[in-house]
C-alpha cells in the first residue's frame, strides 16, 4: 500500500486528495488538495455546496506516524449553501472549527491523559502542555454535548478537597451508572443551585432518593429542589461522625490521667476505633486489660458497638424502637462528644430512617473519590478548579467518544 492511501485511510477523506508529502528535519508535512469536481459540505449546516473560492492554505498538527510529527497543510475551500443562501467555509473533515490540531491527534492525547499526567504526555508527543490541556477540553466538551443522561434515580453528592486550606469541589454522581454528573467549586449552597439550574426539572423530577452527608447546605438546597425525593444520610459518614466521638472521649480522658497514668491510654486509639472482629492479638490483649478499668473510653466504645447494631435491622419500625433506646443510653453517658452526636441523630432521625427503605449508600461515591484522588496525585495537584473539573469529568463521566476511521491510541 502506497504512503498516500495509508495517510487517505487514516484520515477518512473521500472528497480530498494527498497532493504530496514531504520531509523537513525528521517531520512529516503532508499537503492535501480537493478533488476537482467534488462539492463540499458546508461547514454550517452540512448541506453539499459548489467550491467557490479557496483561502490560504492553513496548517494542523496530526497524531505522529512512526515516531515523526505529522503536519497537514490545506488551502479550506468556499462553497455556496443552497440552505443558507451565503458563501460558507466548508466542513473539513480531519478539523473541528478552527482547531489547529486534527481529531484524531485530540482523541490520541485526550485518551492517554487518563493514563498519565498531562505534563508527561506533552513530553510523550512533544507538544506544549497547553495544547494537552486543550485536547482534554475538547473531548469533554464533545462527550458533555453527546452524554445521554438516561433516567437517573440515585445520586450521591460529596465534597472533594482539591488542595490545602479548605478548598473544595462539589461532585454529584449517578449512583447506578458509577459516573460523574456534575461538578463544581465549593461546597455551599449556591454550588449546589447550580447543578439544579443546570439540568433543569427534567432530570431532577425523575430523581428518588439523594444520599449524602449531614452537611446543611446540602441538606437545605436537596429539600428545596427535590421535595419529593428521599434525603438518605450516608452511614459511613454517620459512622465517622460517632468514630470522631469515640476518639474525642479518649483525647479528653488521655489528657486527664497524664499526672496519675499517662502511659495508660498511649497508643490505643485504633483499640477503640476498630471493630472488635479486626482487633489483632496483641491489641485484643491489651484490649482485654483496659475494658476492667471502667474507663469513660471504654464506655464510648461500649456505646459505638452498640450502635452497630441500628445497621441490621430489616423493618423500619424495629430500627425506630432501637434508635429511640440508643439515644436514651447515649444521653445518659456523662460523655458530651457522644450525646452531642446523639442530638444530631435525633434531628436527623427521619431522614436517617429512610436508609430503611432504599438501603443505598455512598459507598460507590467513596470509591470514585479515591479515583479521583489518585488523578489528582498522579499530575502532582491542579492550580485551577477549572483544570481539575475538567480532568475529573475526562476520567469518572464515562463520556462518549466520536467514532474515528482509525483510532490511533
Amino acid at each position: 500500500m502506497l504512503l498516500k492511501s495509508i495517510i487517505r485511510k487514516t484520515l477518512g477523506v473521500k472528497r480530498h486528495r494527498v497532493k504530496e508529502v514531504n520531509f523537513n528535519d525528521g517531520a512529516m508535512v503532508i499537503k492535501l488538495d480537493i478533488r476537482r469536481g467534488c462539492k463540499q459540505p458546508c461547514g454550517t449546516c452540512g448541506v453539499m455546496g459548489r467550491v467557490r473560492d479557496r483561502l490560504r492554505s492553513r496548517s494542523w498538527r496530526h497524531a505522529p506516524l512512526w515516531g515523526m510529527p505529522v503536519t497537514l497543510t490545506y488551502a479550506p475551500a468556499r462553497v455556496t449553501c443552497p440552505r443558507c443562501g451565503k458563501v460558507r467555509v466548508e466542513a473539513i473533515p480531519w478539523s473541528q472549527g478552527k482547531n489547529r490540531l486534527t481529531v484524531g491527534l485530540i482523541w490520541m492525547l485526550s485518551d492517554w491523559c487518563k493514563l498519565l499526567p498531562w505534563q508527561q504526555v506533552a513530553k510523550l508527543f512533544g507538544v506544549h502542555w497547553s495544547t494537552v490541556a486543550a485536547a482534554v477540553r475538547q473531548a469533554v466538551a464533545y462527550g458533555l454535548a453527546h452524554r445521554q443522561m438516561g433516567r437517573v434515580l440515585y445520586v450521591g453528592i460529596d465534597e472533594l478537597s482539591q488542595r490545602k486550606g479548605h478548598v473544595y469541589v462539589t461532585n454529584v454522581y449517578d449512583l447506578q451508572q458509577k459516573r460523574l454528573l456534575w461538578s463544581g467549586p465549593g461546597r455551599t449552597q449556591e454550588t449546589l443551585r447550580a447543578f439544579f439550574r443546570e439540568h433543569g426539572a427534567a432530570l431532577c423530577d425523575g430523581i428518588q432518593a439523594v444520599c449524602c452527608d449531614m452537611w446543611q447546605p446540602y441538606i437545605d438546597m436537596i429539600k428545596e429542589q427535590l421535595p419529593n425525593a428521599a434525603l438518605i444520610y450516608d452511614r459511613f459518614h454517620i459512622m465517622q461522625q460517632l468514630l470522631r466521638a469515640v476518639d474525642t472521649v479518649r483525647r479528653e480522658e488521655a489528657i486527664q490521667l497524664k499526672k496519675t497514668n499517662p502511659d495508660l491510654l498511649v497508643r490505643t486509639r485504633y483499640i477503640w476505633l476498630k471493630n472488635v472482629e479486626n482487633l489483632s492479638d496483641a491489641q485484643r490483649s491489651r484490649f482485654n486489660y483496659l475494658e476492667k478499668l471502667n474507663l469513660r473510653s471504654h464506655r464510648a466504645w461500649l456505646l459505638k458497638e452498640g450502635f452497630r447494631e441500628f445497621w441490621e435491622y430489616a423493618v423500619k419500625s424495629k430500627a425506630r424502637d432501637f434508635l429511640q433506646r440508643w439515644f436514651w443510653w447515649a444521653t445518659h453517658s456523662r460523655l458530651k462528644p457522644i450525646r452531642d452526636f446523639a442530638w444530631t441523630i435525633r434531628r436527623h432521625q427521619e431522614d436517617i430512617l429512610n436508609y430503611f427503605d432504599l438501603p443505598i449508600s455512598n459507598g460507590a461515591v467513596e470509591g470514585l473519590n479515591n479515583k479521583a484522588k489518585v488523578i489528582s496525585h498522579r499530575c502532582y495537584g491542579f492550580r485551577t478548579a477549572t483544570n481539575y473539573i475538567t480532568a475529573l469529568y475526562h476520567c469518572l463521566g464515562k463520556l462518549p467518544e466520536p467514532v474515528l476511521v482509525h483510532k490511533f491510541a
